[in-house]
């Protein structure tokens, strides 16, 4: 039981690490504030999750220990960190952050100026 235990919690754990590796790749190689921090906010919060779901099941399953801790601490990190990238993207918009040359529109743009808001430099 304790070796099955073990290899369930281990894969979530490698899967949580592997997809948080994706995300640090992520955040050298994207061109622009946006979309790094949706390869931040999105696969760090995936991978994070995993290993604390994994952390969870192994004492869970091991040592038949439930811990409220890792449950607050999923939901807090599914809760949170989607909410403060969406914060410091809107930050760097309204901060006149340039989009990268490759992206398709700023679709924000027709937003702004057809409810009148005004960005902070302008």
């Amino acid at each position: 039981m304790n070796e099955s235990a073990e290899i369930v919690a281990g894969v979530f754990i490698l899967i949580g690490t592997v997809v948080s590796l994706i995300s640090s790749i992520g955040l050298v190689r994207l061109p622009d504030v946006y979309t790094r921090s949706h390869a931040a906010s999105k696969s760090s919060t995936v991978g994070v999750l995993f290993i604390l779901i994994g952390t969870l099941l192994y004492f869970l399953i091991s040592e038949g220990y439930f811990s409220i801790r890792l449950i607050l601490g999923i939901i807090f990190v599914f809760l949170t960190a989607p909410v403060a990238a969406h914060v410091i993207c809107r930050a760097a918009y309204r901060a006149n952050v340039p989009l990268a040359k490759t992206s398709a529109e700023d679709e924000l743009k027709d937003y702004f100026t057809a409810h009148n808001i005004k960005k902070e430099n302008e």
